[in-house]
């Protein structure tokens, strides 16, 4: 199994996921939704030019065309949040202590989709919780469910986003 020898730290991972950002320029006029069972991603870049992000949209699921996940990510492989759709569902490690308060109602709980995933020190993206307790309202519309995600990752100016037929 694959370890990152620069491990984030909770508090830094926190703001690297809210920090404002913004499509790349190139990015920006192309931002389209992928067709299902296709997927893309996209760089964003903080508002200060100094680092930098992908984020990832995945309608990779051919019988289920509303499956779909959002993902954002930091150095490739620290994955920092992702909302996933109408997949299945999720079991949360089993721990008596759970790393956070926030994840004491959820220990070793299946977490049914829509479900939100967030690093968790120690645990890569291992914890999801209801995406409804996440503040997400609009998971049925994989529009209006990006747009969301975005907005909850600090993504400024969420772009209009093209859509092929689904």
């Amino acid at each position: 199994m694959f370890t990152n020898m620069a491990t984030l730290l909770q508090a830094e991972a926190d703001n690297l996921r809210t920090m404002p950002k913004t499509l790349a320029k190139a990015e920006r006029a192309e931002f389209e939704m992928p067709t299902a069972g296709d997927g893309r991603s996209y760089q964003m870049v903080s508002l200060d030019g100094r680092t930098t992000f992908l984020f990832d949209v995945n309608r990779r699921g051919k019988i289920k065309l509303t499956r779909c996940s959002y993902q954002e990510r930091y150095r490739i492989t620290d994955i920092l949040a992702r909302l996933d759709i109408d997949g299945p569902p999720h079991t949360n490690p089993d721990v008596t202590t759970p790393p956070l308060p926030a994840l004491a109602a959820h220990a070793g709980a299946t977490i049914a989709c829509p479900h939100f995933h967030y690093y968790v020190e120690g645990f890569d993206d291992r914890w999801a919780v209801p995406a409804s307790e996440a503040g997400f309202r609009q998971t049925t519309d994989l529009i209006l469910a990006l747009r969301e995600f975005m907005s909850h990752c600090g993504v400024q100016d969420v772009p209009t986003i093209q859509h092929p037929m689904f």
